[in-house]
């Protein structure tokens, strides 16, 4: 059976994140043979949205798609580098009438000739109020259908709820190769496959240094939430950071998942990757 690798890899937070992603992607993405790789890039500034530069660096490393998320503006060049770069993609659920920049989801094509979708989708329990998450995916999965169409199909479902990613993954089971969540940048231990071949994490982790307060300054989270107290601008935490995701492996004929690995690399938590 000819399989594809896929591999995910969660909010890269700051520097931390960044250097994890560039110290350690482009040897796992060599020896591990990985045809396509997404990276959760919301945070990648200085822990606030992504710029050109710090996208450029991501690329340079391996990553063949930056997902965003709720942070996806806080650098306001961010607005017009989407419009001109195809690998990123902001969430694909705002209101109807609503022009953001940029785009949702997206086909694309690997070296080998695999034509690989990522949908980038916003969950509503918790989060800023957008459109149904679901109804923009069900819209994306029509017009993406796993193989025939695409040979494989990635969600990136950016969530503070573990229910709302949980549900995510049922609903797309069968029709995605992969449902994996971000947001709230710590990996949680349910990696499997659902009945119908959709692998699943409900999220991915974080790729940032880990003795934080989810990849920020501990000291500054701290103050605030003991003080309820104005204090400096939050920054990221500055020691070493851990490369957190997952690696899939899906089926060429089908686009169904057959395996997937939980991946951490580096800094503060134990490793794990597949052999």
């Amino acid at each position: 059976m000819a399989r594809m690798k896929l591999g995910f890899f969660g909010d890269v937070v700051g520097k931390p994140g960044r250097r994890a992603v560039v110290d350690h992607l482009p040897d796992l993405k060599a020896r591990l043979r990985l045809d396509f790789v997404v990276v959760n890039a919301e945070n990648a500034a200085g822990g606030f949205g992504i710029t050109e530069a710090v996208a450029e660096e991501l690329f340079s490393a391996g990553a063949d798609c930056l997902t965003l998320g709720n942070h996806a503006w806080d650098q306001r060049e961010a607005l017009t580098y989407i419009q001109r770069e195809d690998r990123m993609l902001r969430v694909s659920n705002y209101p109807v009438g609503v022009n953001a920049p940029g785009r949702g989801a997206h086909l694309y094509v690997t070296p080998s000739g695999h034509r690989v979708g990522v949908i980038s989708v916003m969950g509503r329990v918790f989060m800023d109020a957008l459109d149904d998450p679901f109804q923009a995916v069900e819209r994306e999965l029509d017009a993406m259908p796993l193989g025939s169409t695409v040979d494989a199909l990635i969600v990136d479902v950016h969530c503070e709820a573990t229910s709302e990613k949980m549900a995510m993954g049922h609903f797309c089971d069968g029709r995605a190769s992969l449902v994996i969540g971000t947001h709230t940048h710590v990996p949680t231990a349910d990696t499997q496959i659902l009945p119908e071949g959709t692998a699943y994490q409900t999220d991915a982790g974080m790729c940032g240094d880990y003795l934080s307060v989810v990849g920020m300054n501990k000291d500054i989270s701290l103050q605030r939430f003991t003080t309820r107290l104005p204090g400096p601008r939050n920054e990221p935490a500055k020691g070493e950071g851990t490369m957190c995701g997952v690696v899939v492996e899906t089926d060429d004929a089908t686009g169904a998942a057959v395996r997937i690995d939980p991946i951490r690399i580096g800094g503060r938590l134990a490793e794990t990757s597949p052999a």
